[in-house]
């Protein structure tokens, strides 16, 4: 039996479980200038959007009170990944993750370069921006983990967009 594989051209959105709904709500606010766009109380529920996003959400929030954290490397979700569209924008994200005291770390993926964060519950996340397509070149085929030189990067590639390199035309 062949099965059609699923034509899909990006995640849409994400939806966590939290332990306290205004506290993360402040963070994702805080930290991404999210507007919340529609609650849903009788399941404790939010749900925000990037500022810049023509999507209806892209967060969704559902407080379930505390709960052990799940260990890290355990199965389940590693990250989520936001992209921003300038080396620039990087930066900043770096500084305003580092005033929240969320800042775990940071690399260089070739193709991508990234910081690395947590929200209040412990849920990791990636802040990436993405070289141009056409400068991809070995890094196509690779995710090297290496040291991020960002004032290197942002020397290189300042003013560069490349948030609307995202869906190809479809050629079928």
């Amino acid at each position: 039996m062949t099965v059609a594989a699923i034509r899909a051209v990006r995640l849409n959105h994400a939806v966590l479980f939290v332990a306290d709904l205004e506290r993360s709500l402040a963070f994702y606010q805080q930290a991404f200038a999210m507007t919340v766009v529609a609650r849903e109380p009788r399941a404790n529920a939010a749900f925000l959007r990037l500022p810049r996003s023509g999507n209806h959400h892209d967060l969704g929030l559902f407080g379930v009170g505390a709960q052990t954290p799940r260990p890290r490397g355990s199965l389940g979700l590693y990250h989520l990944a936001w992209q921003v569209d300038t080396i620039e924008e990087l930066e900043e994200a770096r500084l305003t993750l580092a005033n929240l005291d969320a800042l775990t770390g940071e690399s260089s993926h070739g193709a991508t370069k990234s910081v690395y964060a947590h929200d209040p519950d412990g849920n990791e996340f990636e802040v990436m921006w993405m070289l141009p397509k056409a400068e991809w070149g070995a890094y196509e085929s690779a995710a090297p983990v290496d040291r991020l030189d960002l004032a290197g990067e942002v020397a290189r590639w300042s003013g560069v967009r490349t948030a609307a390199e995202l869906v190809p035309l479809d050629e079928s």
